[in-house]
């Protein structure tokens, strides 16, 4: 089961707010995840985030790759 990091997207229409997923890459963009690692908030000026980075590191030594976006961030 090769594992993604990648958002996952709630909010409103036009409000957009992200959550930092751990999901299998072969599941769609809201589906079911595996763990929940953080979020992003792209709409607050100083666009604020939380992220659990032990739990990132841990996830990329199991194999799972971030997406461009994570990677970014």
């Amino acid at each position: 089961m090769p594992v993604r990091i990648r958002l996952s997207r709630g909010g409103a229409k036009k409000r957009p707010f992200y959550r930092l997923v751990a999901i299998d890459s072969k599941k769609r963009r809201d589906g079911l995840e595996i763990e929940r690692l953080g979020w992003y908030n792209p709409i607050d000026k100083n666009s604020s985030y939380e992220m659990n980075e032990e739990r990132i590191q841990y996830w990329l030594k199991q194999g799972a790759s971030p997406s461009d976006t994570v990677s970014g961030l």
